[in-house]
C-alpha cells in the first residue's frame, strides 16, 4: 500500500511552488513574453511547463515547510528574484523608448503619441518604433531562448534559501540607471543633427525675417530627423545587440548579488 507522509507532501510542494514563483515572475516582467498582448493563460501554461522541466534538474529542498514563515519568505523572495531578472532585460527596452521620446521632442513629434498597454499610458510614436526594433533584435539573437538559459543558470547561482543581501537590490537600482545613459547614447547623433538644423533655422530667420519660421521649421526638422534616423539605423543594430547581451549578463550578476 502506497503511503505518503505530510513531510513528503510539503517537500514536493516546495520543490514545485518555489521555482514556479520565480519562473512566473520572470515571464511577467520579461520583454516580449511579458507583453500584455500575450494571453495570461499562455504565460501561466508556459511557466508550468518550464517548471516541470526544471524541477528534476534542481537540488532537493532543505525540508522547510512551504506554509511556514520561512517558506513564505522564500516564496516572496523567488518572486522578487524573477521580477529583478526580468527588469534587468526590460532596461534595454526602456532605454530605446526613452531615446525615441528625446528624438521625437526635438523633431516636433512630441504630440504624436500612441497608447501602450505595457506601460500603461501614452508614449511617443518614435519611442514605440524603437521599442519594436529592439524587440525584433531580441528575437533575432534568440533572446527568448537565452532568457530561459539565464533562468536555469540562476537556480544554480541562487538556490532556495532565505536571503539577506541588500547589495542585490542595490545592483538592481544601479543597473536601472543605465536607462538614462543608454537613451542619451542612442539619441545623441539625431539630437546633434537636429540641433544643427535649429541653429541653421535661427540664422536663416535673422537673415530673412520675412520668412515664416513656423511654416518652414517644423517640416524641415521632421524631414531632417527622419533622414538621419534612416541613415543611423544600420548602426543601431550592433548597439542593441550589445545592450541585450549586457542585459543577460546583468541578470546573472543580480542573482549573484542577491546570493
Amino acid at each position: 500500500m502506497l503511503s505518503v507522509t505530510s513531510a513528503q507532501l510539503n517537500s514536493w510542494l516546495a520543490e514545485f511552488a518555489w521555482p514556479l514563483a520565480r519562473v512566473l515572475a520572470l515571464i511577467a516582467s520579461a520583454p516580449v513574453l511579458g507583453n500584455p498582448s500575450v494571453s495570461v493563460n499562455l504565460k501561466i501554461g508556459l511557466g508550468i511547463l518550464l517548471t516541470m522541466l526544471l524541477v528534476p534538474l534542481l537540488p532537493r529542498s532543505s525540508g522547510i515547510d512551504p506554509a511556514s514563515a520561512t517558506g513564505l519568505l522564500i516564496l516572496a523572495q523567488q518572486v522578487l528574484i524573477g521580477l529583478s531578472m526580468g527588469f534587468a532585460m526590460q532596461v534595454v527596452f526602456y532605454a530605446a523608448e526613452m531615446a525615441g521620446e528625446f528624438i521625437g521632442l526635438q523633431m516636433g513629434l512630441g504630440f504624436a503619441t500612441l497608447y501602450d498597454a505595457s506601460v500603461p499610458g501614452f508614449i511617443p510614436i518614435l519611442g514605440q518604433y524603437l521599442g519594436v526594433v529592439v524587440g525584433l533584435a531580441f528575437l533575432a539573437v534568440d533572446g527568448h531562448l537565452l532568457l530561459i538559459s539565464a533562468l536555469v543558470q540562476s537556480f544554480e547561482v541562487l538556490p532556495f534559501a532565505p536571503l539577506s543581501a541588500p547589495s542585490g537590490l542595490r545592483a538592481v537600482v544601479e543597473w536601472g540607471g543605465n536607462v538614462f545613459s543608454w537613451s542619451l547614447m542612442l539619441s545623441l547623433p539625431l539630437l546633434a543633427a537636429l540641433l544643427i538644423t535649429n541653429l541653421a533655422l535661427g540664422v536663416l530667420t535673422r537673415a530673412a525675417p520675412q520668412l515664416n519660421i513656423f511654416a518652414i521649421g517644423f517640416p524641415l526638422t521632421i524631414l531632417m530627423g527622419i533622414l538621419v534616423m534612416v541613415m543611423s539605423m544600420p548602426y543601431f543594430a550592433p548597439v542593441f545587440e550589445r545592450q541585450i547581451t549586457e542585459g543577460f549578463g546583468a541578470m546573472l550578476q543580480i542573482a549573484k548579488a542577491l546570493r
